[in-house]
């Protein structure tokens, strides 16, 4: 509004008339455009320095923003949403191959959706066929065939290291999906996540005898690791 109002300092009379009714109109806009509730202002902020935090290996301060973030989402007494947040933080921990049950959703389960239901099973490793049409559609391929060429179209970099994190719990991941999981969590910089895809692909490259191959491997660990 101030960029328009400045465009006509000294006006003349149409001109004035001009940028009354235009200022007006844009009062009337901002009066009358929906808010976003402050809840899932807050929500919203509080998941992402969450996520970032988690797998970055910053307990603390993730263990600080998933509760404000929890606390947020159950301001609404739904027990979907609720839902939503604890498989946030289990998709993570799936995300850095950490695969504990999801003990928080689980007394969510009955009062939650289909889609909720669903997502947990994924990431679970069990999902029935017939749930994946209740996926989000970043998922559906992975839920069926899988394979590296599935995971490369997911955009989002960490819906792509949870789908390999599914892939490596159900058994369906190669040596090219450990390969991509270990370079998204890379370029984002989320070390606990690093450190986890490389200690997979260390001991796969053990295992079918490498040990050069570990060793580098486990050098790269090493530099993860180092924190000032």
């Amino acid at each position: 509004m101030r960029g328009l109002l400045a465009k006509h300092r000294r006006p003349g009379k149409a001109a004035s008339a001009v940028a009354a009714t235009l200022a007006l109109a844009l009062l009337a806009a901002c009066g009358s455009k929906p808010r976003q509730p402050d809840w899932l202002v807050n929500a919203d902020g509080a998941q992402d320095r969450f996520e970032r935090a988690y797998l970055s290996g910053r307990d603390n301060v993730a263990a600080k923003e998933f509760q404000h973030f929890r606390d947020e989402v159950a301001s609404t007494a739904q027990a979907s949403l609720v839902a939503r947040a604890e498989l946030t933080r289990c998709a993570v921990r799936v995300a850095s191959l950490d695969f504990a049950p999801c003990a928080g959703f689980e007394p969510l389960r009955e009062d939650a959706g289909d889609a909720e239901r669903a997502y947990a099973d994924f990431l679970a490793g069990r999902l029935a066929p017939e749930q994946a049409k209740a996926l989000p559609e970043d998922y559906r391929g992975i839920a069926g065939e899988g394979g590296a060429g599935r995971l490369e179209k997911i955009k989002n970099p960490l819906s792509r290291v949870i789908a390999a994190g599914v892939l490596l719990r159900t058994g369906k991941a190669d040596p090219q999906v450990l390969e991509i999981a270990t370079r998204t969590a890379s370029d984002q910089g989320w070390r606990r996540a690093v450190m986890a895809w490389l200690g997979a692909q260390a001991m796969l490259a053990e295992k079918n005898g490498d040990r050069e191959e570990a060793a580098r491997l486990r050098r790269r660990m090493e530099i993860a690791a180092e924190e000032r």
